[in-house]
């Protein structure tokens, strides 16, 4: 149990009603989760407004209730605290709740629209590799040293984000690295967290469904950086056109990195090849496994925050040699007898299919195809679908646009949307399937000997969500299926 006032400490209250001088057992914005005695917290979300359900949570036995807007009848025995916004309330009781967890880990943020989970989890494994106990917050998996949680969203709600960092401090975890989406930012639900720094990866189109524009988009990234204390580091990637905007009204010690120019953090490719990347890191020569040019700029990003954290320059990049990237990253397999190399990676963005295809293009030998499966998701951002599909068609030999995760919508409508993007000289180059094992299976069928096929923007996901329901669905494994096929 915990003393109400307690919990609410810095949190902006409006007013007070009723008796604050009460303990809770527990807190929670869902009202199926309340019993007697707990604290219900009414948030307006997205889809649902909390404040609609403040009679239930009465009615399961809350005695108390946080809110923008005051209910009518409430019973004398219920306090009822009335705040300017019950988000960023959320935030701040659930890390008083909790017993202020992030202030008692080195707590890293990552946030840009590609590389964010690239880069929490080499962070999380190179400090592992260090010696440390650490955390993972990040769209494959919640990590706890060895033990995985999974993961349901990029950000969880500022509840249960507190619950796992306290679970880490209870687990004598020292850091922690978390991934930070723009909808996490926009609903505060990193709200009273204590970072000890923030990395700034890339900024392109993305989320416009959620953020109407890109200035708002932004915006919110950039509001994570003012919103540091000064005794946290901001790292950026000055590469980025944005990359200095991010730091403009930041209070924390502000830090650079780059491949292009001057930087505090600077790096160099020298090879970029299957077998990896062979760079410069302030003047040293090394060899990493992670492929292609974006990972080298995911690499600096590591390098720069473990120094910035106090670690050791030549320990950090001996360890960081041996680092592998995170699932559904640039994740390849190669056929047995054709040699066809299959590659899965998460890109859903124009950006970052981009940038993959760039960097595929780059490691071939000679003149092998490049043959690219790729897809929308549905009720998403549907702006991006008919640039994606021109990227797609432009860089690959042949692209065959399928099924991502349709959600409520029809997979054929956003394969439409897709193929209106595609100018009419290379629309030659493009077949259109919507079921994606036979989108993938089709790829393959077409390959030849040392051709390259990407499978992109699901990654590391193992379900198709198709009205609603999660369908069992793995690219990784569906590509290894067909080139054991390929070889009978």
């Amino acid at each position: 149990m915990r003393d109400l006032r307690d919990i609410l400490y810095n949190v902006q209250i409006v007013a007070v009603h009723g008796n604050n001088n009460i303990s809770v057992n527990k807190i929670s914005m869902d009202s199926r989760q309340i019993a007697a005695g707990d604290l219900f917290i009414a948030v307006k979300g997205v889809a649902h407004d909390g404040h609609q359900y403040i009679g239930k949570a009465i009615e399961q036995g809350a005695t108390a209730i946080v809110c923008q807007e005051l209910p009518a009848g409430v019973p004398a025995n219920v306090c009822l605290v009335q705040v300017a916004d019950s988000a960023l309330a959320c935030g701040v009781i659930a890390d008083n709740y909790y017993g202020n967890p992030s202030g008692k880990l080195q707590l890293v943020g990552v946030t840009g629209t590609n590389g964010k989970t690239t880069i929490a989890t080499l962070l999380f494994r190179l400090f592992r590799q260090l010696g440390y106990r650490c955390g993972l917050l990040s769209t494959v998996q919640n990590q706890v040293d060895d033990a995985v949680i999974p993961a349901t969203h990029t950000t969880p709600d500022a509840i249960n984000l507190n619950q796992l960092l306290a679970h880490m401090v209870e687990e004598g975890c020292q850091y922690a690295f978390i991934e930070v989406s723009s909808h996490a930012i926009h609903q505060q639900r990193i709200a009273g967290l204590k970072f000890a720094g923030g990395i700034f990866s890339n900024i392109t189109h993305d989320h416009l469904d959620y953020h109407k524009t890109f200035d708002e988009y932004i915006r919110v990234k950039k509001s994570f950086f003012d919103h540091l204390p000064k005794t946290a580091f901001a790292l950026t990637n000055l590469d980025d056109k944005r990359g200095n905007v991010m730091l403009q009204n930041t209070k924390a010690r502000k830090a650079t990195y780059s491949l292009r120019t001057l930087a505090d953090f600077k790096g160099k490719i020298l090879e970029n090849g299957l077998t990896g990347l062979f760079m410069q890191i302030d003047n040293q020569e090394v060899h990493f496994r992670l492929i292609g040019e974006f990972n080298a700029y995911n690499l600096l990003a590591v390098y720069g925050a473990a120094v910035l954290l106090g670690q050791d320059k030549v320990d950090v990049l001996r360890e960081m040699s041996n680092l592998q990237g995170a699932e559904g990253r640039f994740d390849y397999i190669v056929s047995d007898h054709e040699k066809i190399i299959g590659i899965v990676d998460y890109a859903h963005t124009p950006d970052a299919l981009l940038n993959v295809l760039a960097t595929i293009k780059n490691l071939r030998q000679g003149h092998e195809n490049i043959i690219t499966v790729v897809g929308c998701g549905g009720d998403r951002d549907k702006t991006k679908r008919p640039i994606m599909a021109e990227v797609a068609a432009e860089h690959s030999n042949k692209a065959i646009f399928t099924s991502d995760n349709p959600r409520s919508e029809d997979p054929m409508e956003i394969i439409r949307e897709m193929e209106a993007g595609v100018p009419v000289n290379l629309r030659k180059k493009v077949i259109s399937i919507s079921d994606r094992k036979e989108a993938i299976k089709t790829a393959c069928s077409l390959a030849g000997k040392d051709d390259i096929i990407l499978v992109a923007g699901k990654g590391h996901e193992k379900y198709q969500d198709i009205h609603g329901v999660k369908h069992p669905f793995d690219d990784k494994q569906v590509l290894q299926e067909m080139f054991s096929l390929l070889e009978k």
